[in-house]
This record gives C-alpha cells, structure tokens and sequence, in this order.
C-alpha cells in the first residue's frame, strides 16, 4: 500500500508529491493528459519554433514562493529570467506606468501627487517581505504566522476592498494600475481581500520582479517532476481517473482537481455544493513578425503589460464578465511579452504574445475582434505584426485543463469572500469528509498563481493524518 496517492500533475498535485516524498512517504502521481504541467505547460500552438505558455507565463508568486525556494529545483533545469521592467500599464497619451524592481522609480511613474503616498504604502511591508509572503502563502487561519506583527499590518491595509486602498491616491496612474493587478485574479474590485491581492503582486515585483522560467513554463513542471523521482516517486500520464477503485491502495488520496471533480471521483456527493465556479479567460496566443509596437516606450521593456485605459474601464470589464453575464466591450487585457527575457522562444525577429480578457464563464462567443481593438487603441498596427493565432474560449480552456470549469482559470470564484474562504468556509480547507481524501489545487488557500503552495500547504495536512493513523 502507498502512502499517498496524487490525481493530477499540476504545480501543486506535484509540489504535494515532492512534499510527501521528502517526508519519507511512498507516492505516485497519475495524470490524465499526456505529459506533466497543469497550468504551467508549454506547446507550439501557432507556427513552428513559436514556443508558447497555454496558460500561465510570468511568474511573480513562484519565484517568492516558500515552497519551491525551498526546492532544489535549479538542479534540475529551472532558470528565472527577467525582462527590463516586469510591468507597465500603458496610458492613451503614449506614457506609462509601470512596476519596477525600483520602488522609486515605480512611484516616480505615478507622478509627484502620489509617489510620496506610494512609498509609504510598500516600504514598510517590503522590508518583511520574506516572513510576509511565507505567513501570508500558508495560511489557512489554523497556522501560526511567524512573522504577527508584519500580518497584521499586511491585513489591516489588505483586508479591505482594493476601492478603499485605491482612495489614499489622487490621480488615475496608481488606480489604473493597481486596478490591473487586482484584476489577476478575475474578481470585482469592491470585493473583501482584494487590496491584498494588488499588494502582493506589487510587492514581489519589487522583492524578487516578475520573471518568465527559462524555455517556457513547462520548466517549471519538469524540474518538479524529475526532483519527485529522484526521491523515489513516480508519475503517471495518460491515466485518467474517474473514481478512486481506477487507484492503487493508498492511505491518503491528494486532488489537484476542482472540487466538483473530487466529489464525483471520491464519491462525496453534494460536498461542495455551494462551491462557485467565476468569471472565465479568453485567450489568445500570437505569433508575431517582431516585437508589439507599444506606443509607450516604457511597454515595450515590459514583460507584463496591462491594458485597460483606466480603473474604471477595468472595473466596467469585471463587472461585465463577473456580475452581469456578458463579455464586455472594452476588455481589460494581460498580456505577456516572454520574448524580452527569453529570445530564444520565437526564431530570430519574431516574438510569441499572449492576452487574455474576461467573459463569462461558459461563454461561447468570440471576444477576438474586442481583444484586437483594445490592443490597437494602445499598440497602433499591433494586427499588420500577426502571422498566425491560437485562440482559447472558455471551452478550449476547459477541454485543455479539467481544473478551468467553464474556462475558470482561477479554479473557483475570488469575488467577496470567497477569495478567503477556499472551497468553503472551513480552518481545515484541505481536508474532505472522506478521512483519506483532500484537496490540494488553487481552489484552496492561497488560490490561483503558478506557486504550490497550495500543494506544500496540503502536504502537511497529509502528513499530519498519516502520522495520526500510523500512532
């Protein structure tokens, strides 16, 4: 009999593995797709030697997360790489805002009424950033922070909706911007949390920046992969699971599924009724006969780009896609330039690009010509640089990855308190009321992102009960 068995091969299905591994626990992970990597894969979508990320591309919580800094994972292949900026947020009037590993030279981009205001915010919390991101990575509330102090003063500014935080700043730079990162995880900006999440992603630009992993994301999965056999684990792709007897014995069975997905395998019924599925991604891949042409000058040195004119067109797209049940006119957009950090991606001159709107989840239409218009606004003759598309709906992303139901890419809904309650108001979110079941996937604390915490943070609960069952 194993020890734990893990159903999917994502981040976090394989960081839990990794975990349990070193922990001296026998584990196999089975996987349903060919090859390893979840939401950190990477294909040739378009045209040959365009080299592109399906979903996730910068990185700004993995190379600050506590899970896989405490891996040996560059032994095995992963190499960060960074763009000049790791963020820019394009105005209409050709300027830009942007995040830089400077905290200066970040509040210098929102002008003298809000530079000052900006760097009191961030510096009190960037000095602690290590015990912060570590306490805030590994809750659920159960643990005990190991930096109090820091927390506290991290909940008091986070805690609140980002429209309360947005109202210390007197211009649109800051807004706007800020606005986009809390847009990341696909929420309403009135919503509970959602100032923390704009925090975080902040402040990891300026601690550690925004990095691409070196050859695409899929790297990131093969270094976890190959460090799992070398403790003596083992991975299964092309095996899918559809109830736990397709399983060997195991004393603990690990999901990096969607918890819908987990009751119906582990035969758990209703168990995560009330569980919300949110707004879904539309997404394409491009393959471009150079680089965008940013009219920004500031954009075209950033690995990330938002695009949204103002808080307020991002927060109308939000509430379009999250509450009122249609793709908006003018989406806000993410978009990733890895070509900047990592040439070697696209055949010399070229470059590969990805952006992504918000639309409903299950939405069926075709947000491309909206997408194209937004980028147009900001990147005049963006369309005359495309040589070929890949375009991903909310279905393509759901056939793609099972976890995106209804084209989720965040594996559940961040809007109110839903973003701090993962799956369900619980202290033990990674437990299920089968003894030898839990969940391990973003649908848990701390939520979406390329960082397995998710994974590490269930780890312990697995640990914890085989060390109970075994006394």
């Amino acid at each position: 009999m194993l020890d734990a068995v893990v159903v999917g091969a994502g981040p976090n299905g394989l960081t839990a593995a990794v975990e349990l591994a070193r922990r001296g626990c026998s584990v196999a992970v089975f996987e349903a797709r060919d090859t390893v990597g979840g939401g950190a894969r990477t294909e040739e979508l378009t045209l040959p030697g365009f080299r592109h990320d399906p979903c996730a591309a910068a990185h700004p919580l993995g190379i600050s997360s506590p899970a896989f800094r405490g891996m040996p994972l560059e032994r095995y292949g992963l190499r960060w790489v960074h763009a000049p900026l790791p963020m820019a947020h394009p105005f209409l009037d050709g300027t830009a805002a942007v995040l830089s590993r400077s905290v200066a030279e970040t509040a210098a981009s929102f002008g003298p009424r809000d530079a000052g205001a900006y760097r009191r915010l961030v510096a009190p919390l960037l000095r602690n950033w290590d015990g912060l991101v570590r306490d805030f990575m590994s809750l659920p509330l159960s643990a005990l922070p190991r930096d109090p102090v820091a927390l506290a003063r991290f909940g008091l500014t986070g805690l609140p909706p980002s429209t309360w935080l947005m109202r210390r700043f007197r211009d649109e730079r800051f807004k706007a911007l800020f606005a986009g990162l809390v847009a990341h995880v696909m929420a309403p900006l009135g919503g509970l949390g959602t100032g923390a999440v704009g925090l975080v992603f902040a402040l990891g630009a300026h601690a550690r920046g925004w990095p691409f992993a070196r050859g695409g994301s899929q790297a990131i999965s093969d270094a976890l992969a190959a460090y799992l056999a070398d403790l003596g684990g083992t991975v299964h792709t092309g095996y899918e699971v559809k109830r736990l007897d397709d399983l060997p014995p195991a004393r603990a069975y690990v999901f990096d599924t969607s918890p819908t997905a987990l009751a119906r395998i582990a035969g758990l019924g209703n168990a995560y009724r009330d569980f919300r599925y949110g707004a879904a991604a539309f997404k394409i891949d491009y393959a471009l006969d150079g680089p965008v042409p940013w009219t920004a000058l500031e954009a075209r040195r950033a690995g990330t780009v938002q695009v949204g004119a103002s808080a307020a067109e991002i927060g109308t797209a939000l509430d379009a896609a999250s509450r009122q049940g249609r793709a908006p006119d003018r989406p806000f957009l993410i978009t990733t330039q890895p070509g900047l950090a990592d040439p070697g991606r696209a055949p010399e001159g070229k470059q590969v690009f990805w952006a992504y709107g918000h639309v409903p989840n299950g939405w069926t239409g075709d947000l491309t010509d909206a997408i194209e218009r937004q980028l147009e606004r900001f990147a005049p003759g963006f369309r005359d640089r495309v040589l070929a598309r890949a375009i991903s709906g909310p279905a393509e992303l759901a056939a793609r990855n099972a976890n995106y139901v209804g084209g989720d890419i965040a594996c559940g809904s961040a809007a109110g308190l839903r973003l701090l309650l993962r799956p369900r108001p619980t202290l033990h979110p990674y437990r299920t009321r089968h003894t030898a079941v839990f969940l391990c996937s973003s649908a848990t604390p701390p939520g979406p992102g390329v960082h397995g915490m998710s994974g590490h943070n269930a780890a312990k609960a697995v640990w914890r009960a085989l060390r109970e069952d075994r006394r």
